[in-house]
């Protein structure tokens, strides 16, 4: 898992690192040259999306996102236990959906031949952050079920309500 941890880092790096980089030439062609470099919109676009699924993952992952626990640690073990089980089913069925259609709609770009407006380029290279992100979240909700079902166990062994 530390491989793809550093490969979720490089990819969430490079993403910001461009975006920053297209935005500041933007700002500076439209002030200095009275110039738009418009066609890098989409590029900033895909990016964004890579860089949201991505961050999720990584969100996933640290713990990071927002949550309302007092319930949860009020909670006995076996309650616990149905929460965990039922939350992490529901982000393997929101990211699943996610990760099935983006699969689908990447084929779909890839049989259509399409391109992208602008740049020419194609559709499916741009459109494939969506599967790639959903599978990421994917593996990371599955990694954050087995650590937390494993704090809940090792919280019955040492007789806390973890």
């Amino acid at each position: 898992m530390k491989v793809l941890n550093h490969l979720e880092e490089i990819i969430l790096f490079i993403t910001f690192l461009v975006m920053t980089i297209i935005a500041f030439a933007n700002v500076v062609t439209r002030n200095v040259a009275n110039a738009s470099l418009s066609f890098t919109e989409e590029i900033t676009i895909n990016l964004f999306v890579l860089l949201t699924f991505v961050g999720t993952a990584v969100g996933v992952r640290r713990y990071a996102h927002l949550g309302f626990t007092l319930l949860f640690d009020k909670m006995n073990l076996l309650f616990k236990r149905i929460l965990i089980v039922f939350s992490t089913l529901m982000g393997l069925f929101l990211f699943g959906i996610l990760f099935w259609y983006g699969i689908q709609m990447v084929m779909f770009q890839m049989d259509m031949g399409q391109k992208t407006p602008a740049l020419g380029w194609p559709q499916w290279v741009m459109s494939s952050a969506l599967p790639i992100g959903a599978f990421l979240c994917v593996v990371r909700t599955v990694q954050v079920f087995i650590e937390e079902m494993k704090m809940i166990g090792k919280a019955t062994v040492e007789g806390d309500e973890a």
